[in-house]
């Protein structure tokens, strides 16, 4: 009996997610504001940095070798933060709503809304990415597409985190209600300098770089530094990130789930809008 609890709470039924993944698809066709959002700050970090990439490397012999570099970052930042923001602002719109209470009443597992919630991260990221990679390439010569393999273990390390930070956020705003939406917009900058988006591990403390090695992304961000500066793949690197991903990951959907049970038992989840 105690399995057969286990498998039905486990169990995902693809039409409630592609059911969660329609409504989500029909808000982001509803407005063209929010569809532009996707693209534009992406585009505003890119061409902020690219040019500045451009000047660097004309008065630099150190820079004008790594040329690249500082493009790979601001892309591989927008995927952490995209990725996660495109699951918070989903999971955001049902709190603005105040439709969270009847889905949490529905036959909609919590894993399933999770699941939904993912893949429109996906999809978000991918309506605001590609054409961002495309105005690299037309524009400052840099294709991200180029570095292969590299990229897909890149990209896989950054979605996992940007998704664990993701889950303790919602499962934070589960218990707390909107007091603590400033944490979806804000978190992942916070993690920011620890994470070493466009300098080395090396230039940090010490101190702060023992704390720097615990976080998934400072692995990605090195190895890009080392594929696009060296010509390098860091193997070594990908395998440890995911490996600290898979704990992260799986203890922030421990966290979720024991958050959304704290908020049906305080009754919070009736009181969550604007």
């Amino acid at each position: 009996m105690a399995s057969m609890q286990i498998t039905g709470a486990v169990m995902v039924a693809p039409h409630r997610v592609g059911a969660m993944v329609l409504r989500y698809l029909y808000l982001l066709r509803s407005s063209w504001t929010r569809l532009l959002e996707l693209i534009y700050w992406p585009a505003v970090q890119l061409f902020v940095w690219g040019f500045l990439q451009f000047y660097i490397a004309q008065n630099s012999g150190f820079f004008a070798r790594a040329s690249g570099v500082f493009i790979a970052a601001v892309l591989m930042w927008d995927v952490l933060f995209r990725g996660q923001l495109g699951f918070s602002v989903s999971f955001l719109e049902e709190m603005w709503s105040r439709n969270l209470g009847n889905l949490m009443i529905s036959p909609l597992r919590p894993i399933e809304f999770v699941c939904a919630l993912m893949i429109m991260s996906l999809i978000r990221l991918t309506i605001g990415m590609i054409p961002v990679t495309l105005l690299a390439i037309a524009f400052f010569g840099f294709n991200l597409y180029s570095l292969g393999l590299a990229l897909a273990a890149f990209f896989v390390n950054l979605i996992l985190t940007s998704w664990a930070v993701a889950l303790v956020v919602a499962g934070v705003l589960l218990r707390n209600g909107m007091g603590a939406e400033s944490l979806a917009w804000t978190l992942m900058f916070v993690l920011m300098p620890l994470t070493c988006v466009y300098y080395p591990v090396s230039v940090l403390p010490g101190w702060l770089q023992t704390m720097a090695w615990t976080l998934p992304p400072t692995y990605v961000f090195e190895g890009m530094r080392s594929l696009v500066m060296m010509h390098e793949f860091r193997s070594d690197l990908m395998l440890e990130a995911l490996a600290l991903n898979a704990l992260y990951f799986a203890a922030a959907v421990i966290a979720f789930l024991e958050l959304l049970k704290s908020a049906r038992r305080s009754g919070s989840l009736l009181q969550t809008g604007e």
